[in-house]
């Protein structure tokens, strides 16, 4: 594998992990605020217990995203130099603002964890909520800085560099509603599964444990309103695509000739050398209907565009074909639980609905994976859209196999450890452990 393969895996390995936890931590201080909310509302100490659970597991998914995020942070000015070194004043406000957000994030974190007794049952809440906003404004300011690789816009590229910058333009680049929404979406869905899935696994071995049929119906109006929102916005980000990057779109669908009425192809194969996709099942008119709201919308093909700009077909067609799969069978379970939801007036607790979500819960995790694969190759072979290439960024250090494989040694070994301390916070709410916890 040559210096450039391994500057993008290694890159692509830290972004991999740090995006799990970074989401985790977005999601989890509101699933924190809900229940406290509802235990203050309520005065039932059960969600009293779950705020304070949900609180430290805030605090070891901060500490690892940043770790993870500091190292992010080194890797673009070590590996990708000239990225930075030439737009680093284009970028640097989402960047500035970003590290505001992290700071008051811990400022807020460490009154809520340490202040329960200390201040006011109001300030104590609201410190909560200020983790809660400032963890979003994180995820929403490092997300321009992707909406803005992606359609570059706020200067003027000149062979030494660009010149004419407009940061606050740079920043709010074309489609930036569409694509913060869907990723602060993906981080609250994928969390709020994953917490459903947990306690889901918990009722059907101690299905009389009240504690976890409490925390449930907390995660499961985050998962279910979240999981039908996203493919509301996921259309509004299709249809900026197709505008902006449409061999982007191209490559999504592995769509090769131009045409009117264009299918929608789902599964297959792409094929480069021969421009097809084979084995896939056609939806006819689809993707015209997708990217245009009209059956007979012309959508272009990859062959409008020379093969050297191609992104890498296979890989970006099979990753949105994951992430729609998996996010269809998401918003599927959460509109048949919200439907029985408005027929019982209570949240489902059969055993077939508690083993669907146990299923499912790891679902939003691998969709968040699976779009950010599509966001990422689907940008290459530029760094910067049209304006640099990955080739002309990277470091023209070489040898990076060695710190490749170290970061990988210490991404699975900090991935160990966050799992073995969430562990312990949910094996606390055990039925028997929470009585032994209590003495």
């Amino acid at each position: 594998m040559d210096d450039l393969l391994y500057a993008r895996a290694q890159m692509g390995l830290s972004l991999a992990f740090h995006i799990v936890f970074a989401a985790a931590g977005v999601a989890l201080p509101v699933l924190m605020v809900l229940s406290d909310w509802k235990g203050r509302r309520t005065k039932d100490a059960d969600y009293q217990v779950l705020s304070q659970k949900l609180a430290k597991g805030t605090a070891i998914l901060f500490a690892v995203g940043a770790v993870s995020g500091t190292v992010l942070s080194f890797e673009l000015g070590l590996l990708w130099p000239e990225f930075m070194g030439q737009y680093g004043e284009v970028i640097g406000l989402p960047f500035s603002l970003e590290g505001v957000a992290f700071f008051t994030e811990a400022i807020f974190l460490g009154i809520y964890l340490y202040g329960r007794e200390r201040v006011s049952p109001g300030m104590h809440l609201f410190s909560g909520v200020m983790v809660a906003l400032s963890g979003a404004a994180s995820a929403f300011f490092v997300t321009l800085v992707n909406v803005f690789m992606n359609n570059p816009t706020g200067f003027t590229p000149t062979p030494t560099g660009p010149t004419d910058i407009q940061p606050l333009v740079a920043m709010f680049s074309p489609g930036w509603p569409y694509q913060t929404a869907h990723v602060l979406l993906s981080s609250y869905q994928a969390s709020a599964f994953v917490m459903a899935g947990i306690h889901a696994f918990v009722l059907l071995r101690h299905p009389s444990s009240v504690f976890h049929r409490k925390a449930l119906s907390v995660a499961l109006p985050v998962a279910c309103l979240t999981a039908l929102a996203q493919p509301l916005v996921g259309d509004f980000l299709a249809q900026h695509t197709a505008e902006a990057r449409p061999e982007k779109l191209a490559a999504m669908e592995g769509h090769f000739e131009t045409q009117r009425g264009a299918p929608i192809l789902m599964g297959g194969w792409p094929d480069e050398e021969t421009a097809t996709t084979p084995y896939a099942l056609e939806i006819p008119y689809g993707l015209s209907l997708l990217a245009f709201h009209h059956p007979d919308a012309e959508v272009r093909g990859l062959k409008e565009f020379p093969r050297e700009n191609w992104p890498p077909v296979a890989k970006v067609h099979l990753s949105f074909d994951l992430m729609v799969g998996t996010g269809s069978v998401m918003a599927l379970l959460a509109l048949v639980t919200l439907v029985l939801r408005w027929r019982r007036r209570e949240w489902p607790e059969g055993r077939r609905m508690l083993r669907a979500w146990l299923v499912a819960s790891p679902l939003g995790l691998v969709a968040l994976e699976a779009g950010w694969m599509v966001t990422e190759w689907g940008r290459q072979p530029w760094i910067i859209h049209g304006v640099m290439r990955t080739s002309q960024a990277v470091t023209p250090v070489s040898h990076l196999a060695a710190p490749f494989w170290t970061f990988t040694l210490v991404y699975l070994f900090l991935g160990l450890v966050v799992i073995f301390l969430l562990g312990r916070q949910v094996a606390g709410t055990l039925p028997g452990q929470e009585v032994a916890d209590a003495h």
